[in-house]
């Protein structure tokens, strides 16, 4: 009897035993969780969030309204243009902002590290903000054309972030239809003068709208996501070298491309890139397009094949590959843009996020360009100053290594054996 008593009491000793130890780690860890917490800041503890949640800006960038908070400094601006009353066959194109927005959200500075460019734009030299979009009535196309013209040129006589700046910041707007490139070709035109333009696209959209049999004529319906281009140089904003890429679209005959050669556009059609390769086309690009002048990027989703473009209102079949306008891409970061797009994601036509996916994936691109062509002037600069001339070329020195040993060749289309 004695010796069950002695038993069962070692065995609740040592059961208390435990207990108590695992109060007291839990107390211990509690006190010691609860000194992190007086120890950390705000922003460590709360201020890191998964892709898929947060208030739903471009890549989870910073928000204000850039058009009201005139004291607010930044160097790129993100901004949505929700209008699509000037397409002349599927709609869809003002929910374009919201769904590029979503579908760039796994992009954030912590993971923004572009292998491609060796860079990461988000966490270089530039602010680098979302701007919200400019508030765009969907019933009056005059009035929605003098409201984006005003809003880019209000945006276009601030100064940006970076010290000593007597230049604007620079803005890439998410589409809305391809007519709202025009709004911001003439801000941008008082500032930098006749710009070069770089089209993306299935179509030409420089049509002539007086060529088209209409007996319902006005003035504002000569202007369209298929006539803002021909708009843009009957008003002197374009400069003589322009280039679309992509092209390939039914045409009314041979006169729209006399009407395209009159407004100085050199065409690259969708074919020429797996015809003659992509570096062809790049090359015909910085050919046609001076480094060291005003540049702008427009691109139309749907220079994508509809496989991998749906969502838009214009489909054309045969159209590029995403990795292909990728590479087109990379290759013009070492050009002035001074304005860019992305335009016609129409979300209600799209599949899986897949269009708007490629849509957020332009932007990242263009931005990595502006940003990486910034921050090598940057690096110029500081080296002519100190008469260090081989900091840049180490750099670049770098740069190749690492592409070096990452890419097996340039042109990633080209399969060796």
């Amino acid at each position: 009897m004695l010796k069950s008593i002695s038993y069962w009491a070692f065995i609740l000793s040592i059961y208390l035993g435990v207990v108590c130890a695992d109060e007291a780690e839990q107390i211990a860890s509690a006190e010691g969780f609860a000194k992190m917490q007086r120890n950390a800041t705000l922003e460590e503890m709360w201020g890191e969030l998964w892709p898929f949640q947060g208030i739903n800006t471009f890549a989870h960038l910073e928000h204000f309204k850039c058009l009201v908070e005139q004291d607010e400094k930044y160097d790129i601006g993100i901004i949505g243009v929700p209008y699509d009353t000037s397409v002349s066959y599927r709609p869809g194109a003002r929910f374009g902002p919201r769904a590029i927005r979503t579908a760039s959200q796994r992009q954030t500075s912590l993971r923004g590290f572009n292998q491609r460019a060796f860079f990461n734009p988000y966490t270089s030299w530039a602010r680098i903000v979302d701007c919200g979009d400019v508030p765009v009535t969907p019933v009056d196309n005059e009035l929605a054309f003098k409201q984006m013209t005003a809003a880019f040129e209000e945006l276009l006589l601030r100064r940006s972030a970076k010290n000593d700046s007597s230049m604007p910041p620079r803005h890439i707007i998410l589409g809305g239809d391809h007519s709202v490139i025009l709004p911001h070709l003439r801000a941008l035109s008082k500032v930098h003068g006749p710009i070069n333009v770089i089209h993306l696209d299935a179509h030409l959209d420089t049509w002539a709208p007086d060529k088209y049999p209409s007996f319902w004529h006005s003035a504002q319906s000569e202007v369209n996501h298929g006539s803002m281009l021909w708009k843009a140089h009957q008003e002197g904003l374009l400069s003589h070298n322009n280039v679309h890429a992509g092209l390939r679209t039914k045409l009314s005959g041979i006169a729209d491309y006399e009407d395209d050669d009159a407004q100085h556009f050199t065409r690259i059609t969708a074919d020429d890139i797996w015809i003659k390769g992509p570096d062809y086309v790049l090359d015909t690009i910085l050919k046609v397009v001076p480094a060291n002048t005003p540049t702008y990027i427009s691109v139309d989703i749907d220079v994508l094949d509809p496989a991998f473009g749906s969502g838009t209102g214009t489909q054309e079949p045969g159209g590029w590959l995403p990795r292909e306008l990728i590479y087109i891409l990379r290759g013009l970061e070492n050009l002035d843009v001074v304005g860019a797009d992305i335009v016609e994601v129409s979300p209600a036509f799209d599949i899986a996020e897949i269009t708007a996916t490629n849509g957020a994936q332009v932007v990242f691109e263009i931005l990595t360009s502006i940003v990486k062509k910034g921050n090598s002037e940057k690096v110029a600069d500081s080296s002519s100053q100190k008469d260090k001339g081989s900091s840049a070329a180490l750099q670049d020195d770098k740069i190749k290594q690492q592409k070096q040993d990452v890419l097996t060749r340039k042109n990633p289309f080209v399969i060796s054996n």
